[in-house]
């Protein structure tokens, strides 16, 4: 499995955490993250706005062509739904 590369801040209520269970914590949070950051999940819970067509688009694979297009309109806009 592919560790990513990232800064993670992990609050704990112990003062001097246990290295042992800070990297199990860790490693735990990593695998969580790797299997929810994706380009599908990412369609799934954004949205684009287009105010050019005054249109919404919804539809993951749709959602995905925008994303990879090189030039980008004015006014297009990827929001998250939640």
């Amino acid at each position: 499995m592919k560790t990513g590369n990232r800064d993670l801040l992990v609050l704990t209520k112990y003062e001097v955490p246990d290295p042992i269970a800070m990297e199990h914590e860790v490693t735990l949070l990593n695998n969580l993250l790797f299997t929810v950051e994706n380009l599908h999940t990412f369609c799934i819970v954004n949205e684009i706005i287009d105010v050019n067509r005054y249109k919404i688009i919804q539809k993951p694979y749709r959602i995905q062509q925008m994303i990879r297009e090189r030039s980008i309109k004015p006014f297009v806009f990827i929001f998250n739904k939640n």
